[in-house]
């Protein structure tokens, strides 16, 4: 009897949520769905805080769910969902060298302003001035947010840079279509890999 009645108000709450969620004519102010915070759900079946924080709430998982269609990616629902959604945001800006601004932008530009309205954090402007301010890593350390770097050879200088997100797809912008995810797999990408690095975020 008293699971029926957790299970009623667990509906009931779904139920209410998805209604005060899709108000007809209700402006929506962000493009991807707005990352809920903890539910009470898992509280009501008798679940443990513990339980709670490891698995995603289900507003989580529909997030999660979204960015990875967007983005053509495989997520381990637990990436960073401002960077997630940033990167989204950023989706489609057409090149512009030297910019870094929503109307066009290059690779560094990219990079520096997804770092800034991400983690706050200010980079170096040019990819090869990033490189020597990273922490190196092996590339099959990479994590999501981590920068990645591109050159024509041994000896050439580092002419490329973009944000590693999962399943070897990083965010770049590239001088054929702007800003989009590409697959380091992709033999252009594989052949001109050259490292991996880190930034210090607090």
């Amino acid at each position: 009897m008293k699971n029926s009645i957790l299970y009623c108000l667990a509906a009931a709450s779904l139920t209410l949520s998805f209604f005060f969620e899709h108000v007809p004519g209700a402006q929506r102010h962000q493009a991807a769905p707005v990352a809920a915070e903890a539910s009470l759900l898992p509280e009501l079946l008798g679940e443990s805080k513990t339980d709670a924080v490891t698995t995603p709430s289900y507003r989580d998982s529909l997030t999660y769910k979204y960015y990875s269609q967007t983005l053509g990616l495989k997520l381990a629902y637990r990436e960073n969902q401002d960077l997630l959604r940033t990167i989204t945001d950023w989706v489609g800006t057409p090149y512009r060298y030297g910019s870094n601004t929503r109307r066009g932008t290059d690779c560094s530009g990219f990079v520096t302003r997804v770092f800034k309205e991400v983690y706050g954090i200010t980079l170096q402007r040019s990819s090869r001035s990033m490189f020597q301010s990273v922490k190196h890593i092996a590339k099959s350390e990479m994590q999501a947010g981590d920068l990645v770097f591109f050159r024509r050879g041994p000896g050439q200088p580092i002419y490329h840079v973009g944000i590693y997100l999962s399943d070897a797809k990083f965010a770049h912008s590239a001088t054929n279509g702007g800003v989009m995810v590409s697959s380091l797999r992709q033999p252009y990408y594989q052949r001109n890999f050259y490292a991996a690095g880190r930034v210090a975020v607090d």
